[in-house]
């Protein structure tokens, strides 16, 4: 039904751009026109930016004149055809891209859009002050158009090109949102953390991201340039870049949301534009307006209405049957009770605080190994340093062969570390078949342009996922679950859905850290048979818990920590009678069973850690 919609919405869409033209011959409303497609695709790679990968950009103006005026300069002081002009524009634009993001986005936040503040600043100050190149406020005249049969672009032409543009870069952007590049992106929106733990390579990602913006971006001003035949710095001001942004905000991060924007903001920008100084007032009341009354912007609030009014809309496609059951794939599959994991000398710091002295352990696989110790003791901050989250002080940490100290986590978990989070690390507003198909981010082998172009080989890598995702919740009882937002569940049902996203990963070697946290009785009870399945499919586990009941009825081997030391390890039984545990968990240098209490030792353990 939506592919059907969106089909109908894109010839309708298609056949208005072609007939416009012929319906007004006015210059004027032509030109608003052409602006609508231009500010619509300066936006559309904005969008993927700052709505679908949370960066926000201030300072795009700055891209949109590197596109604009190497256009210019190519075709006025080169003698370059404008065909090539436009193409070199927007190859030059993703170079700045490049080159801006690969230092911007090693800060977040308020920082990032400070740094891309100053590289427009920048490039107005370049584009004003260095005369002999760029020609300052006098501007670059002479800039050639394209031509079709030997005739130059006129009104109508121009209109038609920047459509035809705007149509396939909402295509595309459309295939790769909808994919593997687009998880991977509202990911790292939500938590980056949880997007390194399932392999996505974060920083990666966002330096894509602000490419994709850029392209776009210089392409805009390409065509200003060529459209106009003349580029001058009054184009280039940090108002223009507020003005992107505010289409990208009050249009809504949906992939139609920069197009509502810009069709708005557009005709909104015309109007006032025998006010001046009316305008920016207005901007500011419209995002405020839009922040507050439409979170989600005008697609947002058009997309809701819609459900509202036409429920047929909103229905999900089927999620196809389970083919079979989930298995790990066979490279993945280890042969049983040889080392896996081997740490030595590990030891993290925080100032006086040690929350991992020189710890020493060993994994075989097909164990379940669990790791206990009172509230403190050090073990998710172990856990971190295994999965490469915290990088130790010193020690060393050798996974199936590899050295995994230093590693990003995101190479780590492309090893076959998966792992799963103390506090849940969902990506809430994600479905929960998108959840999992984002933990088998690695395993799809997709690339950038196939995804990008919606080729036959991504749609088929897209079928495969979404079937493998659907084994993996069927394997864990949330197959009917699987077009719900994941926030909306219940937290035991969250719990599940955050160990279908790691078990998605492919795991060797799978982190477990505190999965019964929040569960009631009957949960726990069926967490035991579900960790016994995975060991069965050929996963060694590494559990932390603190119900003692749990881990004693599932566990082959037991370390234990107390203020980041390891005490003791051991088969459970050994480990419910040693002293050093007993003293741990109780408080007590020298525990004696005949002081007044005549409960076994394990008993003692599972009390004080289920209380604890």
């Amino acid at each position: 039904m939506k592919g059907r919609a969106h089909l109908l919405g894109v010839a309708v869409v298609a056949l208005a751009i072609a007939a416009a033209p012929f319906v007004t011959g006015n210059g004027f409303y032509l030109k608003v026109l052409f602006l609508i497609g231009v500010n619509y695709l300066a936006a559309a790679g904005l969008n993927v930016l700052v709505g679908h990968t949370g960066q926000k950009s201030l300072g795009h103006a700055g891209l949109f004149a590197v596109g604009a005026y190497t256009t210019a300069l190519l075709t006025t002081r080169l003698g370059w055809n404008p065909w090539l002009a436009f193409v070199a524009a927007g190859v030059m634009a993703g170079l700045f891209g490049v080159l801006i993001a690969l230092p911007a986005l090693r800060v977040k936040g308020p920082a990032l859009a400070m740094v891309t503040i100053g590289f427009g600043i920048v490039v107005e100050k370049v584009v004003s002050e260095w005369q002999d190149v760029f020609a300052g406020q006098q501007g670059i005249y002479g800039v050639l158009s394209p031509s079709w049969g030997g005739r130059a672009f006129g009104d109508r032409e121009w209109v038609w090109f920047v459509g035809v543009l705007g149509l396939a870069t909402h295509l595309m952007i459309r295939s790769l949102l909808r994919g593997k590049y687009g998880r991977a992106f509202m990911a790292v929106n939500t938590a980056e953390v949880a997007a390194e733990s399932v392999g996505i390579g974060v920083y990666r990602s966002k330096v894509l991201a602000f490419v994709i913006s850029a392209v776009t971006c210089g392409l805009a001003g390409a065509l200003i340039a060529q459209q106009n035949q003349y580029i001058s710095s009054d184009f280039i001001t940090f108002n223009l870049s507020i003005f992107f942004l505010l289409i990208v905000l009050f249009g809504g991060s949906s992939v139609y949301g920069p197009l509502l924007g810009a069709i708005v903001l557009t005709l909104l920008d015309a109007f006032l534009a025998r006010w001046p100084h009316v305008q920016h007032f207005t901007y500011g009341a419209l995002l405020l307006f839009a922040l507050y009354a439409m979170p989600n912007g005008l697609a947002g609030w058009i997309a809701g209405l819609s459900r509202r009014l036409f429920p047929a809309l909103a229905k999900p496609a089927a999620v196809p049957p389970p083919d079979g059951a989930w298995r790990l794939r066979g490279a993945e599959i280890l042969a049983a009770e040889r080392p896996l994991l081997a740490a030595r000398g590990l030891f993290k710091a925080y100032g006086g605080v040690v929350p991992t002295n020189n710890v020493d352990m060993e994994l075989k696989t097909g164990h379940i190994h669990s790791l206990i110790g009172p509230n403190g003791a050090g073990k998710t901050t172990l856990l971190n340093i295994l999965s490469g989250i915290v990088p130790p002080d010193r020690g060393s940490i050798e996974f199936n062969g590899t050295d995994i100290v230093g590693l990003a986590p995101n190479r780590i978990a492309r090893l076959g570390l998966g792992r799963t989070f103390q506090n849940l690390k969902l990506f809430a507003d994600m479905t929960v078949l998108d959840n999992v198909q984002v933990g088998l981010h690695r395993q799809m082998a997709t690339g950038f342009l196939s995804a990008l172009l919606g080729l036959p080989a991504a749609a088929r890598a897209e079928r495969h996922a979404a079937a493998e995702a659907a084994q993996i919740l069927d394997f864990l009882g949330l197959g009917d679950k699987a077009h719900e937002r994941a926030g909306s569940l219940p937290y035991g049902l969250q719990r599940r859905v955050e160990l279908a996203r790691a078990l998605a990963t492919h795991p060797r070697l799978l982190l477990l850290d505190e999965p019964a946290a929040g569960l009631n009785p009957q949960e726990t009870r069926e967490l035991v048979d579900v960790i016994a399945k995975i060991r069965d499919l050929g996963i060694t586990v590494l559990l932390i818990e603190h119900h003692m009941d749990l881990v004693m009825a599932i566990s082959d081997h037991v370390i234990v920590l107390d203020y980041g030391e390891k005490i003791a390890e051991g088969r459970p039984a050994e480990i419910q009678r040693d002293p050093r545990v007993i003293a741990a968990y109780l408080g007590a240098d020298d525990p004696d069973p005949d002081a007044g209490d005549t409960r076994a030792p394990d008993a003692h353990i599972a009390s004080a850690t289920t209380h604890g």
